[in-house]
């Protein structure tokens, strides 16, 4: 378990000090056949990406409203370590017109016209493949994403007390707390260093992002992040966990 860190960010910082090659995040979607396994350092690098994109390109600053209209998904995972990294604070489902920028994916498009601020939009398309024709009023993010550093470096600290995440309902974490908060969630789940969590919850309350992404991320452990997952039968479910040797689950 990891006792030194202070943000979101540090979890991972540790993680990638700690073993870069282990697998980080193995992603399922049962309604394409999309299967994407992410090591803590390919994770680290979308992550630093994404992180780059939203201070650079988008100008977001600390303190800005990020709302996420997406579900659990591998670059959502992606887009909320990048919004700990920057300072920028995450909404998954918050109001887009409340929002200083909004990131969405392709069914949620509308709805997230009513920002005002940048529009990012995910097509979600296996292997993070772009839009075939751009959404008009949007960055496409696999078109942006490309070409940012491989490094990231936030223009200014952090600050672990400040606002990092709005869950839905309206309840604000710092990002100490959501750091606390996975920490204990992992405690709970069992996690341990190695632990390999299956889990088929969206990303839509604080126990869905604690067992598809931050409770494994402080523990040391790793996550089957699945979507659609009720498309498998019984057996092709007991088929996926041993094959993914998985030794807790959150279904």
């Amino acid at each position: 378990m990891n006792d030194t860190a202070r943000t979101p960010a540090d979890l991972l910082r540790s993680a990638l000090a700690a073993d870069p090659a282990r697998p980080l995040l193995t992603f399922y979607d049962d309604a394409t056949g999309e299967r994407v396994e992410l090591s803590v350092a390919t994770f680290a690098n979308w992550v630093a990406k994404t992180a780059n994109l939203l201070q650079d390109d988008l100008a977001a600053e600390p303190g800005d409203r990020v709302a996420l209209l997406l579900p659990a998904h591998w670059q959502t995972a992606a887009w909320l370590l990048a919004c700990f990294s920057t300072g920028v604070v995450a909404e998954p489902g918050g109001d887009p017109a409340a929002a200083d920028l909004v990131v969405s994916g392709p069914d949620t498009l509308e709805a997230a016209r009513a920002c005002r601020g940048e529009r990012v939009a995910l097509s979600l398309r296996p292997l993070g493949a772009r839009f075939p024709q751009p959404p008009e009023g949007f960055l496409d993010y696999a078109v942006e994403v490309p070409s940012q550093g491989d490094r990231f470096a936030p223009y200014s600290p952090v600050d672990p007390d400040a606002p990092a995440l709005v869950l839905p309902g309206g309840e604000e974490l710092t990002g100490a707390q959501v750091v606390e908060r996975a920490r204990r969630g992992a405690e709970e789940l069992g996690l341990t260093p190695g632990s390999r969590l299956l889990s088929a919850a969206d990303y839509d309350d604080w126990q869905g992002l604690a067992a598809g992404l931050l409770a494994p991320l402080a523990a040391g452990g790793s996550v089957v992040l699945c979507r659609h997952l009720d498309r498998l039968d019984a057996d092709a479910l007991q088929r996926r966990r041993e094959a993914e040797r998985v030794t807790h689950a959150a279904l």
